[in-house]
């Protein structure tokens, strides 16, 4: 690496461009210097040139996964303080991203003061092992919220078309039309 991290500077990776874009601006504007990568190969460019002080991994993404892409950059650069955001928001995957050394872990829809709160409540243990938090430390989603962030998921990979993604869910399309007219939980 050629360089120290800089003070406040952000790592955002997503495939998601929308997501991205959005999220990059609302950092920014809260003071922090992004960048972002639509996927691992571009992020590990950008660590590569410059270690950020922070980043925020999508945990599904084409190619390498945000959990692979975590423990690449820490490998590069271990002091980087990373969340791992997620769509599919499980107990499993909150433990597995903090033993290989998330700060945290977000699921989506998140907002940026939801992103800034998680690398603050993840902040660095100063030790010479690195110990995962405690579970009850772990924003574990509730059932609601799990099943409505995998409808999204499920929408969103059917470019929201809704029989498409009721097929996928195994549902009848009225039983995720009614889902879908609920208000997020």
């Amino acid at each position: 690496m050629s360089s120290s991290p800089s003070q406040n500077s952000l790592l955002l990776v997503d495939d998601d461009e929308f997501l991205r874009e959005r999220m990059s601006r609302a950092l920014a504007a809260r003071g922090l210097q992004v960048r972002a990568a639509a996927g691992a190969d571009e992020a590990l460019a950008l660590v590569r040139e410059s270690a950020p002080d922070m980043a925020v991994l999508d945990l599904k993404m084409p190619g390498m996964n945000g959990i692979d892409l975590l423990k690449e950059i820490k490998r590069l650069s271990p002091h980087t303080e990373i969340v791992i955001l997620t769509g599919y928001g499980s107990i499993a995957n909150a433990v597995e991203a903090v033993q290989a050394g998330a700060a945290n872990y977000v699921t989506k829809p998140a907002d940026a003061d939801q992103v800034l709160a998680a690398l603050k409540r993840g902040a660095p243990v100063e030790a010479a092992a690195p110990e995962a938090p405690p579970a009850s430390d772990i924003h574990a989603p509730s059932l609601a919220e799990a099943e409505w962030n995998h409808i999204q998921q499920a929408l969103a990979d059917n470019d929201g078309n809704i029989t498409r993604a009721a097929e996928q869910l195994g549902i009848p399309r009225r039983t995720l039309q009614r889902k879908l007219k609920k208000l997020a939980p």
